[in-house]
């Protein structure tokens, strides 16, 4: 059983690594900083009372599932952006912000009805998006959003790849009656 003074010892010796470890994931000093906090907040909770010799490998995987955790939680708070594909540019260009589209540029701005559309358009497919089932949505966003490969959108799900290839497609023929339904040109 570990001490409290080796656990404190422990953290204090592995502040600044995690640090690093979790801002060049994350690319972001504070979010990092939130990441670590909490990963060493539930190492001392959970398994403070466990060997010492245990507390690298513990926070090594405690910290991992937190970077993943954040990044699950910007993906579930972004769903909706996972179709503004349909308001891509004509040029294609590599820095082209959707929300840009949605804000009107040049003869677009001028025209409310294709803005009033546009907003309609995004709320019916949120709409959609929000009522597939967990796991087709999971499969979904991280298929086609986050442009995963089959195994490795399985790994994350804990699943096989042909249940990733089963709620990939079931996800896909769901928003597209929806979405039909409701009058949206696929």
């Amino acid at each position: 059983m570990a001490t409290s003074k080796e656990l404190s010892d422990f953290l204090a010796q592995v502040e600044r690594r995690a640090f690093k470890q979790a801002a060049y994931a994350v690319r972001d000093d504070h979010t990092a900083l939130d990441i670590v906090q909490d990963a060493m907040m539930r190492l001392a909770e959970k398994y403070g009372t466990r060997p010492a010799t245990e507390f690298p490998m513990l926070f090594q995987r405690i910290l991992q599932n937190a970077i993943l955790d954040h990044f699950r939680r910007n993906k579930v708070r972004n769903l909706w952006t996972t179709l503004f594909s349909s308001f891509s540019s004509a040029d294609d260009e590599e820095d082209y912000d959707p929300l840009e589209t949605l804000a009107g540029e040049g003869d677009k701005a001028d025209d409310p009805v294709a803005t009033l559309d546009r907003a309609q358009t995004m709320k019916l497919i949120e709409t959609a998006i929000s009522r597939l089932p967990s796991r087709q949505r999971e499969a979904f966003v991280l298929r086609y959003w986050q442009e995963l490969d089959v195994a490795e959108t399985a790994n994350i799900m804990g699943c096989s790849q042909g249940s990733v290839k089963t709620h990939c497609s079931r996800a896909v023929h769901t928003l597209s009656a929806l979405l039909q339904a409701k009058g949206v040109q696929l």
